[in-house]
């Protein structure tokens, strides 16, 4: 059994997805859609642009997305059918390419609504008030001791369950740091500051859970032709209203993405490829799933090899 996976904001680089469009027309088409949904030339921020304005969340959000959808429509002009795998599941914003890339959302609504959330994720909390920070080498249940401890009246809470051994906590400034300390007096191996621009999947992000409420009810959402492994229940979904009420939750929960591989495994999934830029989420699961196949695909040469393991299983 397959899985495909999308990643999440940090993987953006300036170039991605560029060889994708010169060499796959449907991979090109999926840019200009995204392109005439957003009113302006996104394609060329992505290819050619400043790295700090990619970066910037209301950007970051739908290129990356953009960037996903390319490479699968590029497998799927291959021969290879979104409905070949039995799951699909994305890390945060990837949650949207996943469903995108399953046919539940359009991709000209699922670009206007990661503007949308990216702007409302950036807009939530001010500048400098709250914070990120990766804690190494803890086990969750320990990190999340350590945002509960790190408090201290203050928000702090334990955003991403990525791996066995890499917790991301989100809050207030003043408490993530504060957790930096408790996390190295409990045994993590590095805890460090995230280069993030706002403090994401926790409480803070309430004021941006309600503009996506908003945003979603005028959406229309359709079942997945593949079910999709939920960030906030890490189990399966396909059920429409479902799912709009979880994106919505999404926003201040937990990515529960240790327990989501987990549940794909235990599902029968042996092999799992990463739709889009970088190679962030198959690393996860060669430390959460040893025994699972893993694949990248964001480049003409990875479509190749990616079509022939396909084919070959």
């Amino acid at each position: 059994m397959r899985a495909f996976v999308f990643p999440g904001q940090g993987a953006q680089t300036i170039g991605m997805g560029k060889a994708l469009a010169d060499a796959y027309p449907a991979a090109k088409a999926v840019f200009q859609e995204v392109d005439d949904a957003l009113g302006e030339s996104l394609s060329s921020l992505i290819w050619e642009g400043d790295a700090a304005d990619l970066t910037l969340t209301r950007n970051a959000q739908p290129a990356l997305m953009a960037t996903s959808l390319a490479a699968m429509r590029a497998l799927e002009s291959e021969g290879v059918d979104i409905a070949s795998a039995s799951y699909v599941a994305g890390h945060s914003l990837g949650e949207y390419s996943a469903l995108a890339a399953a046919g539940a959302i359009s991709v000209a609504d699922t670009a206007r609504l990661l503007r949308i959330r990216g702007t409302a994720m950036q807009e939530a909390v001010p500048v400098g008030v709250g914070a990120m920070a990766a804690l190494l080498g803890l086990d969750f249940a320990t990190a999340q001791a350590v945002a509960l401890e790190a408090a201290q009246g203050e928000v702090c809470q334990a955003a991403n369950d990525n791996d066995p051994g890499q917790v991301v906590v989100s809050g207030h400034k003043a408490a993530v740091e504060r957790a930096l300390i408790i996390a190295k007096e409990k045994g993590a191996k590095r805890a460090l500051l995230l280069p993030v621009s706002a403090p994401f999947h926790c409480s803070l992000m309430a004021p941006a859970a309600a503009v996506m409420a908003d945003a979603l009810n005028d959406v229309s959402i359709v079942a997945p032709k593949v079910p999709l492994v939920a960030n906030v229940l890490a189990s399966a979904v396909t059920d429409p209203d479902q799912i709009r009420s979880l994106l919505v939750e999404q926003v201040t929960g937990s990515v529960r993405w240790r327990e989501s591989v987990s549940y794909m495994a235990a599902q029968g999934v042996t092999e799992a490829w990463e739709i889009g830029a970088g190679k962030a989420l198959i690393g996860m699961i060669r430390r959460i799933e040893k025994e699972m196949t893993t694949g990248a695909v964001g480049a003409p040469d990875d479509i190749v090899a990616a079509v022939a393991a396909m084919s070959a299983a």
